[in-house]
């Protein structure tokens, strides 16, 4: 693997100038394979770069702009990101399955001053047109409504330049998700995301080649900038479809690919997973929600020693990993560990006093990291609610073993209270993914007219099953007490998923009054 060449003494050096450097010490080697097959080499991936963020310059784009991507997984959304962060602008990238007016809110929140759409989102960036306040638009090739950016960039020699950042500027707002109103966007500095990406993974590959076949706004462009800065490659792919990732492991030699566990489940339950060469794989890495016990173990037996766990939030980064050798360590009711902190990280477990609580106690998971993010976009009051005396209170509940493995129970805000007491979902979810007849579950609350909360089970039945709501009932009641058994059960073929890849509690919420 190449060696990144340093920083010139007394001058930041950016997260895409260090990657830019990693490219040009082999120009010839493959760097990125598109969803279509097309293969670019490393100096062209960086001459591609450098010719976008000088035109980008050239149209007054510079340090302290913002620049919002609405694109997907293409070479051209990661060329426009690392020429938008090379010319100094922030970025901030509009999710699929956001709406176009709250997209148009986000933009006009963050101060947009320039939109680049990719051939992949051009219909809804039609639908944005038609709407007002909406910022000046540039395609990522030719679209017949806005002018080709890269088509002008092509003319220009691919001439190096100097980013004008600093490492206290913002690289990216990235938003939290969500389909209505405007999700609060975390600043995100060059300098804590510089360090970041000095991080190794384990067994991702000597060099890696990353599959990315999650959106590249969430963490799969995180894991893209990792590996190209370690001379790695990426495959490129359009979206999460077991049977093309399976074919493309197998066909590309992948070496690492990230994933949410409902997706690793997918793949599990692929008849297309037996028959698939994936001897190239040394790595998935997983999170995002609460995984499954018996379904970890399922991967393991089946996949190998192969699977990492990271816990994670954009407020504070990487927080803690768990290896092949730590997926079956368990606390109390079953709950799987989400693994040991990572260098640098410090982990705390508090009460609602902000005593510290000693191993084995439930309370708020606090985390002090030089990768935490320096605060909420125009959210003073948020910010100071989170951010408390260089602590994130990150709004998990769990709790610390004595051995410092730490267990999360649920989210603080997503805990239902109950007559009588508080349920956590995750727990609940689970115990139910331990029923036969259930292959996928989960598990969210409604208020009624008196405000008072419910819980309810959406699940996606086993093979050759239909479980009654009578069924679930008597299975939680038995093992965990009437206080857990759900109101509700509504069958699915599949858990709908928010644009980062969660279950969409809201949406299902919605559905009771149907």
């Amino acid at each position: 693997m190449s060696q990144q060449p340093a920083a010139a003494e007394g001058r930041f050096s950016s997260y895409v100038e260090v990657v830019l450097d990693v490219l040009s010490a082999e120009p010839q080697r493959a760097a990125v394979t598109t969803a279509e097959g097309v293969v670019i080499s490393a100096g062209e991936l960086r001459n591609r770069v450098h010719r976008l963020a000088g035109e980008l310059a050239e149209r007054g784009v510079g340090r302290g702009d913002t620049v919002t991507l609405l694109t997907g997984n293409t070479a051209e959304a990661l060329v426009a990101r690392y020429a938008a962060n090379l010319a100094g602008a922030r970025m901030v990238g509009l999710y699929e399955g956001m709406s176009p007016p709250t997209m148009a809110r986000i933009m006009a929140s963050v101060d947009c001053s320039l939109l680049l759409v990719d051939d992949r989102r051009y219909a809804t960036a039609e639908e944005l047109l038609r709407l007002d306040g909406v910022p000046g638009m540039l395609s990522l090739g030719p679209s017949g409504f806005a002018e080709d950016v890269l088509a002008a960039a092509a003319r220009r020699p691919a001439r190096p330049m100097e980013s004008p950042v600093g490492p206290d500027d913002d690289w990216c707002v990235r938003h939290t998700g969500g389909t209505t109103g405007i999700p609060k966007g975390i600043r995100m500095t060059h300098g804590s995301y510089r360090r970041s990406l000095d991080h190794r993974f384990t067994d991702a590959g000597d060099p890696p080649r990353f599959l990315a076949c999650t959106a590249l706004a969430h963490l799969a462009g995180v894991f893209i900038d990792v590996t190209l800065c370690q001379g790695g490659s990426v495959v490129l792919r359009h979206g999460f479809e077991p049977e093309d990732v399976l074919a493309t492991i197998e066909r590309e030699r992948v070496t690492h690919t990230w994933l949410l566990p409902p997706l690793l489940y997918r793949l599990l339950d692929h008849p297309d997973l037996a028959g698939t060469d994936l001897s190239s794989l040394s790595r998935i890495s997983y999170g995002g929600t609460a995984a499954s016990p018996a379904r970890l173990r399922q991967a393991a037996r089946t996949l190998g020693p192969v699977l990492y766990g990271l816990y994670g939030q954009a407020e504070a980064q990487y927080i803690t990993e768990s290896g092949p050798a730590e997926q079956e360590i368990t606390g109390r009711g079953g709950h799987l560990t989400v693994g040991r902190a990572a260098p640098g990280v410090e982990i705390v477990i508090r009460d609602a006093d902000g005593t510290t609580l000693p191993p084995g106690e439930r309370g708020e998971v606090l985390v002090r990291t030089p990768h935490m993010m320096p605060g909420y976009w125009k959210q003073p009051e948020l910010t100071a609610e989170v951010l408390r005396d260089g602590w994130v209170h990150t709004g998990d509940v769990g709790y610390l073993d004595e051995d410092g493995y730490l267990y999360l129970v649920d989210r603080i805000k997503e805990m239902i209270v109950v007559v009588g007491g508080h349920v956590y979902p995750a727990e609940l979810e689970e115990l139910l993914l331990g029923h036969p007849a259930v292959a996928q579950c989960v598990i969210y609350g409604s208020q009624d007219e008196e405000s008072v909360e419910h819980v309810h089970a959406a699940v996606v039945p086993a093979a050759g099953h239909r479980p009654s709501l009578e069924e679930i009932r008597d299975f939680v009641t038995a093992r965990k007490g009437r206080l857990y058994a759900p109101e509700t059960l509504r069958l699915v073929v599949e858990i709908p998923l928010t644009a980062a890849g969660k279950p969409d509690r809201k949406l299902l919420r919605s559905r009771l009054s149907r």
